[in-house]
């Protein structure tokens, strides 16, 4: 295994240039660790993003709401200012682990890491963040709902590294976020929905239904069409073109998609919408 510790943004994305394997930033690392006997570190690269000044911290301007790659959940549970006018980032935050891990854990790790089940993600993608990507070419921006490729897959390239996550700042009307499992923290997702709605239309974003945290992007389109749903069976004939649920250790297939389903119908509910 192989420790790089810059010192600087620019030697950061230098050395990942150079290295001839793969490089895996570190930030909080609590997902690495969670993997970390499974994996053979013979041939591991880490990266240290500790010293590196700048990536921490979160910063208003007239139009972004901007987050460091290092900056954690716990920083943005403890603004008033986020949680006035992004209360999905808090919520969503506070439901990642224990203190302990909210205190470490990143926002952009939960995006590098890539897992379907995310609790992050949903909120961000839903808020139609971007990706910041530094390499030694410059900064390239992505939209967070086509940042990811497939099951922990990206467009990320070897040579790039997250540096921040910016979140534009608008009026909007309707933020929910619903996480099922087997407690509200402390557990992985079976099943997560993150909605909001601005005058660009409704975001609907599901985790632990796809190979990544994806957009439904048909349902999307039916609630901007104005139309309402009947029942949860509706809704879930929608779904059926967005979502791919899988049989696994914490849920099946059908009940991924039955329990997403009625989370929407019931809460679309108080906005008309069945």
């Amino acid at each position: 295994m192989q420790l790089l510790t810059p010192d600087s943004l620019t030697a950061a994305v230098e050395m990942m240039s150079a290295s001839s394997a793969p490089v895996t930033p570190i930030a909080g690392g609590t997902d690495l660790m969670v993997s970390w006997l499974a994996k053979s570190t013979d041939d591991l690269v880490l990266m240290d993003l500790s010293r590196i000044a700048g990536l921490d911290g979160v910063r208003f301007s007239d139009e972004w709401l901007e987050l460091g790659a290092m900056t954690t959940y716990w920083q943005v549970i403890e603004l008033e200012a986020v949680r006035a006018e992004f209360p999905l980032l808090a919520e969503a935050a506070s439901q990642v682990g224990a203190v302990q891990i909210q205190t470490r854990g990143t926002w952009a790790g939960n995006i590098g890491n890539g897992s379907p089940a995310a609790d992050g993600v949903p909120v961000l993608m839903a808020y139609d963040a971007i990706v910041q990507l530094r390499s030694v070419d410059g900064i390239v921006e992505t939209p967070l709902d086509q940042y990811f490729t497939g099951y922990k897959q990206s467009v990320r390239t070897p040579g790039q590294l997250i540096t921040g996550i910016r979140i534009p700042r608008r009026r909007r009307d309707v933020h929910w976020f619903e996480k099922v499992g087997s407690r509200s923290a402390q557990a992985i997702t079976k099943v997560g929905v993150a909605v909001v709605h601005d005058d660009r239309g409704w975001r609907v974003v599901a985790n632990s239904v796809a190979p990544f945290v994806c957009r439904c992007r048909n349902m999307e389109k039916a609630l901007d069409e104005g139309l309402t749903f009947k029942s949860p069976a509706d809704i879930l004939a929608v779904l059926a073109q967005d979502i791919s649920p899988i049989d696994d250790i914490r849920s099946t297939a059908e009940y991924r998609a039955c329990v997403l389903s009625r989370l929407l119908f019931y809460r679309l509910a108080d906005h008309g919408k069945s």
